[in-house]
């Protein structure tokens, strides 16, 4: 602007001009500088809706993963559970000696310290 301002009137700037321009670049980089920061605070609030968005999309699919999860190894549980009931009903002396043969390794274990 003070090239303009010299061309058009053909002599050095005064004070004054060079002045008012100064103010007017001040008052330009604080306009920017307020832009900037409005800038910078939505785009941080943008990211954060986006980064709470993520996490509520994992935390979802962490709990769904973990009751599917739970349900099959409670399911796992149940068919033990029964394949030793049916053990025990159809070979009693063997389950019988199978529990005290445990039984014996697990006193043997604890008594040896």
């Amino acid at each position: 602007m003070a090239r303009k301002l010299a061309e058009v009137t053909n002599t050095e700037p005064s004070a004054e001009d060079l002045s008012a321009q100064v103010a007017t670049l001040r008052a330009d980089v604080s306009a920017l500088t307020d832009m900037l920061g409005e800038f910078s605070k939505a785009k941080t609030s943008e990211l954060t809706g986006a980064a709470k968005e993520k996490l509520a999309a994992v935390q979802n699919d962490t709990k769904e993963r973990a009751a599917a999860a739970a349900n099959l190894a409670s399911e796992q549980a149940a068919q033990l559970q029964g394949q030793a009931n049916d053990f025990v009903k159809n070979q009693p002396a063997t389950a019988m000696g199978v529990a005290a043969g445990i039984g014996f390794l697990i006193g043997f274990m604890s008594g040896r310290k």
